[in-house]
């Protein structure tokens, strides 16, 4: 087979291709996707029966979400997104006009809400929620926001401070 054939076939191939790509996407049902409605961080969620600290700091942190967007009025997604970076935090409150005392506050009353919702689901107990509500109410908001992003570290860290009696933790969880 010679150069020029092998390059018309290529060029056929990928005219093909071109071709049947949108085709399985609209047979596919592609033409009528229409996005998922985002919800409403204000109502609650029901937390599944989370097994492990794993499982157990993820609903945590989609919790802490939507406490602090409730309280601030967003959705749960732009507040995620906006807390990825500083900047994207400085351009989130620019647009919604929140300062960061009212950020703070939000971000605060989020964490709150997760160890309530945490509690009431049974996947911690009173023995711990106590000295988690004590402790978000006294640390800095990068340090808020880091356990919103990463809960694990917050359980992690009530098991560190339970030392020796670290069998203790998981009496407590389910």
């Amino acid at each position: 087979m010679n150069a020029r054939l092998k390059g018309r076939l290529l060029v056929a191939g990928a005219i093909a291709l071109a071709v049947a790509l949108p085709g399985a996407y609209l047979a596919a049902g592609g033409a009528s996707y229409v996005p998922a409605k985002v919800q409403n961080p204000c109502k609650p969620r029901p937390w599944g029966h989370p097994e492990g600290l794993q499982a157990i700091a993820q609903q945590f942190s989609l919790s802490a979400l939507d406490g602090a967007a409730c309280k601030l009025g967003v959705t749960r997604e732009a507040l995620a997104r906006a807390l990825a970076t500083p900047q994207s935090r400085a351009a989130f409150a620019r647009r919604y006009g929140i300062d960061n005392a009212k950020l703070a506050e939000a971000i605060r009353a989020g964490l709150l809400r997760a160890i309530a919702d945490a509690e009431r689901a049974g996947a911690i107990n009173a023995v711990i929620a106590a000295p988690l509500r004590s402790t978000v109410q006294r640390i800095p908001i990068d340090q808020a926001i880091k356990l919103i992003q990463d809960a694990r570290s917050l359980l992690d860290n009530v098991q560190g401070i339970l030392g020796s009696a670290s069998g203790l933790l998981q009496q407590f969880l389910p």
